[in-house]
């Protein structure tokens, strides 16, 4: 069974997948995360992601679509394995992929959206967010930051992300918490923009969002999103090494790795 109380431990148990397609006459690129059992975000996945992001600037895509390829998750999160007895120098390798990876698909000269055809805790809910737009389907499906319900603390700049998208009060209330939301209760916070009930239906919704650019121009969009997203990403550029830092030490002191253990032991069961 699924669960969404965050990461998910997947690293060493599938092969990592990620399709990526580009419409030729729309120039609308498609990223389908494929990654079994639940689309686990470890080093070498964020590396992929990060690649073909950088692929789809150099190709100069009008727009792209993240979406999930797996029943019932669009993204579970990062792999808890990456942190559960870490080594050290994989583990600041895999946190400033992380941070490379978010500051890439943050800041895109394209338009973007998320499909969230499944569930989306944690670092699926980050990247949702990063997005310009997010269509989610519904209403069996949840979306959060849920960092605190594992023992552990989202960092400032996925708080800052959350900040941006709900307002301070609900994005506090949200991350204290650890809560997830379903598709209905995101929609009604404005943590999502639209619900569909499949993920046909998203898609095409998806696309109609992207069509809206066809008559603007790059150069403005690419502007203006910068001016709007300059403060969340300023701080993680003149902050990543503090930052890595903090992840290092905290990640790795004893109470950490206890809740960490724990949390692999209850997937077990």
């Amino acid at each position: 069974m699924f669960k969404t109380n965050g990461f998910i431990n997947c690293r060493h148990a599938s092969q990592s997948m990620l399709q990526s397609t580009v419409d030729e006459k729309s120039g609308i690129a498609t990223m389908t995360m494929n990654k079994s059992p639940v689309n686990s975000l470890n080093l070498e996945f964020l590396d992929e992601i990060k690649t073909h992001l950088n692929k789809f600037e150099k190709d100069n895509v009008r727009g792209m679509i993240l979406t999930s390829g797996l029943q019932k998750v669009f993204c579970a999160g990062l792999d808890i394995t990456e942190f559960y007895n870490p080594n050290p120098d994989r583990l600041a390798k895999f946190w400033t992929t992380l941070q490379d990876t978010w500051l890439t698909l943050y800041t895109t000269p394209f338009p973007t959206v998320a499909v969230i055809n499944g569930h989306s805790p944690a670092g699926g809910c980050l990247f949702s967010m990063s997005c310009d737009y997010r269509v989610m389907v519904g209403p069996m499906y949840s979306i959060g930051l849920n960092e605190t319900k594992l023992g552990i603390v989202a960092p400032k700049w996925f708080q800052d992300t959350m900040v941006a998208v709900i307002g301070q009060r609900k994005a506090e209330i949200s991350l204290t918490t650890g809560r997830m939301y379903t598709t209905d209760e995101a929609l009604q916070i404005g943590l999502v923009d639209e619900s569909v009930p499949d993920t046909d239906s998203a898609l095409i919704q998806g696309k109609q969002f992207l069509n809206n650019f066809k008559r603007i121009s790059p150069w403005a969009y690419k502007m203006t999103k910068n001016i709007g997203r300059q403060p969340v990403v300023q701080w993680l550029i003149d902050n990543k090494q503090e930052d890595l830092d903090f992840v290092m030490k905290f990640m790795q002191s004893p109470s950490v790795q206890t809740s960490l253990g724990n949390y692999l032991q209850s997937l077990k069961k």
